[in-house]
Order: structure tokens, then sequence, then C-alpha cells
């Protein structure tokens, strides 16, 4: 394998588990220094195992995106520990169930602190980092961000927020050396129907995603890392994530006939 990121430092936020974890082993393969970032001390502190067991430097970093402090206090750490950062990939997301009607304002606040300001504010530290070393923001949307579904108002809200901000953050890098690539998922395994609308896991809950159209994480994070090195501004996986973000930019009208009469809706457990 072809050592694209070799003495690279990669942060990964929300590294622990799922698409995370799997490109955090895939950063390391390709010769990069992992930082991988969340919530749960020991599974970060295994992943990091994972990647030093590859062959390079890597550190698992207890860090929550809902809070600016904690953020800029785990740039500082990265930067202090490796002496800067080349690749950020702001990853740290879960999603709110639920009809928009019957949503407390707390949801929506729960879900935009963590799927958009958290987001946000890994940009806004890690940039001048960045900038001093031509590196590379990925932001994780989805495919959520380009068609609605009925029952995941507040999640898909959020994604088209993420789809919008690395639009416009795409723009304003132009010429600083530093790219953004906007990354699209469809169904890929990972712990996210295991989280309810407190972000907390569950891990004996049942996945309700359709399992024939999921991709295993470790073929997800293949392609991820590949558009990172790319420098890609925009990457829409898996095939049937292409389909409907197709749909969803091209036939709204299409979309909205079929999901009204389709009968469709989530929900929370």
């Amino acid at each position: 394998m072809s050592k694209h990121f070799e003495g690279k430092v990669v942060w990964i936020t929300g590294g622990g588990t799922g698409i995370g974890r799997e490109c955090a082993l895939e950063f390391a393969r390709r010769g990069g220094h992992v930082v991988v970032s969340g919530r749960r001390e020991q599974v970060l502190l295994e992943v990091a195992q994972e990647c030093e067991a590859l062959g390079v430097k890597a550190m698992g970093l207890v860090c929550d995106v809902t809070s600016e402090e904690s953020v800029k206090s785990a740039v500082a750490h990265i930067v202090e520990t490796f002496g800067g950062i080349d690749v950020v990939l702001a990853n740290a997301g879960f999603g709110v169930g639920g009809r928009i009607e019957d949503l407390e304002v707390e949801d929506w606040r729960r879900q935009f602190e963590t799927n958009v300001i958290g987001l946000i504010a890994t940009a806004r530290h890690s940039l001048p980092h960045l900038k001093e070393r031509q590196g590379r923001i990925a932001l994780v949307g989805s495919v959520a961000g380009f068609i609605p579904s009925p029952g995941v108002g507040a999640y898909h809200s959020s994604k088209y927020a993420v789809r919008a901000i690395g639009q416009v953050l795409s723009i304003e890098l132009h010429g600083s050396g530093v790219s953004c690539t906007s990354i699209h998922p469809g169904f890929v395994k990972s712990e996210i129907g295991r989280v309810d609308n407190k972000g907390e896991h569950h891990p004996e809950w049942e996945d309700k995603r359709p399992e024939k159209l999921m991709w295993e994480t470790d073929r997800a994070a293949r392609v991820m890392v590949d558009a990172i090195y790319k420098r890609r501004r925009e990457f829409v996986f898996t095939g049937h994530g292409k389909i409907a973000a197709a749909l969803g930019r091209h036939f709204p009208g299409l979309v909205h006939f079929v999901l009204t009469r389709s009968g469709s809706g989530y929900k929370r457990r």
C-alpha cells in the first residue's frame, strides 16, 4: 500500500468507533500518525494501540466537540505532542429522531451542538495549523444532506448545514493551500443506529437501517481516505447514496411525491 500520509499528523473526531475508527486504521496503514478523539477514553486508547501496532505514533484523546474549550485544548495538545496537524477529519456526530412537531427545542439544540457547532469549532481551531502545512480538512456529512426523510428532520437539517459549510469553506480556503473535502456517505455500518436522542449509546439496540444497503466500515474508510488524499471537493458514496443524492438534487418533486405516499417515517425507541 502506498504511504500517502507518511509522517503526516491526522486528527479524527469521533474516532473511537465505526467510520472514525476504520479511518484511523486506514491512515495508519498509509503512514500517518493518528490522534483519535471522542468521549469514551477506553475505546480511544484501544484504537490508538491498534494504530501503533501498524508502526505509527498514535494517541487517544478525550474531547467533547460541543465544548469549544475542549476542542481548543485538544488542538493545543496535539500540536504540542506532534509538532503540528496535517489532516483533520471532522467525523463526530449522531442522529436525533422524531417528527418535527414532536421534538423539543432541546433535541434540536443537542443535534446541532454536535453535528454543526462541534464541526465548526473543530475547523476553526485547527485551520491555523493546517495552513502552516498546506494540509487537508474533511467534513463528514451524509447523503441526508441532499434528500429529506420524514421523522429525522433534525438530523437531515444538520447534514444540510454541514454540506453548506463545506461548500463555503472550500471557497474561503481557495489559494491558502488547504483543501476542504466534504464527504457524504450513504448507509455504512456504525453505532449511529444504537444512539438515542441524547447521544447515549445502547449496544443492545437493533440497528433498523437496511442491512443490504450498508457498506462495511473498512471499505468506506478506504474510499474516504482516498478522497481526502486527492483533495476532492465533494465526495458521495455508496451506490445507493449516489442515486439518492442525485434524486435530491435534480428531482425534488419526485422525492416529495414518493415520500408523501410511501407511509415512511422514523420512530425513535
